[in-house]
């Protein structure tokens, strides 16, 4: 079997505009909090977020994901306000900035603030509860626009207890089957969702690398997938695992590298958007693969 197989052929739309899921998409990471584990408070001030916007975009980025809250363990909880206040003139600048035709994500669990960021003109819900908090689900289906359910157990505060798997792949597949039919009923859309298999969240090491050397298996759900590992502990690991010195400590931002090999990974696996603190890096290793995809396609 090539390692190039093309991308299952998917889209989702949103508002008036669709987004072509049987080519590579990046989704450059844009948090505006003041704690989060590898860029937390560099790009909180709405002038230097809309810079650090045009340079994803001049990069290859053609999904934004603003995040206005951190998911690490321990991180401290935001009040719905504060996250609003956050994520929301972040998003009018970049729509007033850079138009319509960019599509901008909110990394958020609430309902209220995805409300707040998508009257302002955000796009894409992305919740790493997969719509669990009261009201979510609902409000998915109202607003129509596409949402990435991603799987983890618990909340980030406790998932590190509960990464206890007899067969992760299996399991994973199984728990986001179960939520994708439960939003279903509730009023969301198939056509509207995206999975993401929860890289970093209630898995450990052993369970990171079953999953990334077993990513096709997810295809089975017929949805597009989301893959996101970007600077993650498991990157940490695998550099300490590596009997060299030089790379064996890592700071989050050192792990670029690793991350985008691991991209081209789930890209030969089936996943379409490739999320990254790193775009101009993950486009390197996009563009390599999208070409010899294309080449090994009209080959035969």
């Amino acid at each position: 079997m090539s390692l190039f197989q093309p991308l299952p052929s998917y889209e989702v739309s949103s508002r008036d505009k669709t987004l072509n899921l049987s080519q590579p998409h990046i989704m450059g990471i844009l948090n505006v909090t003041p704690d989060s584990f590898s860029d937390g408070g560099q790009f909180n001030a709405v002038n230097k977020a809309i810079q650090h916007c045009q340079q994803m975009m001049n990069e290859g980025a053609t999904i934004i994901d603003i995040g206005g809250e951190s998911t690490r363990p321990n991180a401290e909880a935001v009040s719905t306000s504060e996250e609003i206040q956050r994520v929301v003139p972040v998003v009018r600048a970049i729509r007033q900035n850079f138009g319509h035709e960019l599509w901008l994500s909110i990394d958020t669990s609430n309902p209220l603030v995805m409300q707040a960021a998508f009257d302002a003109g955000a796009d894409i819900w992305n919740d790493v509860r997969a719509l669990k908090r009261e009201g979510a689900a609902k409000l998915a289906a109202a607003l129509n626009i596409p949402v990435m359910l991603m799987h983890m157990r618990g909340e980030p505060t406790t998932m590190n207890d509960l990464a206890q798997y007899d067969d992760v792949v299996e399991e994973v597949s199984n728990e986001l089957a179960a939520r994708i039919d439960e939003v279903i009923s509730i009023g969301v859309k198939r056509e509207k969702i995206i999975i993401d298999p929860g890289f970093g969240f209630a898995k450990n090491y052993e369970h990171h690398c079953a999953l990334l050397s077993q990513l096709k298996k997810l295809q089975a759900l017929g949805l597009p997938m989301m893959f996101g590992i970007s600077r993650k502990r498991f990157l940490a690991e695998v550099l300490s695992k590596s009997g060299v010195e030089a790379v064996a400590t890592t700071q989050a931002l050192e792990r670029d590298a690793v991350g985008a090999a691991a991209g081209i990974f789930a890209l030969q696996q089936g996943a379409s958007i490739i999320r990254t603190h790193n775009v101009a890096m993950t486009q390197q290793s996009v563009a390599l693969w999208s070409q010899l995809s294309a080449y090994n396609h009209h080959k035969v």
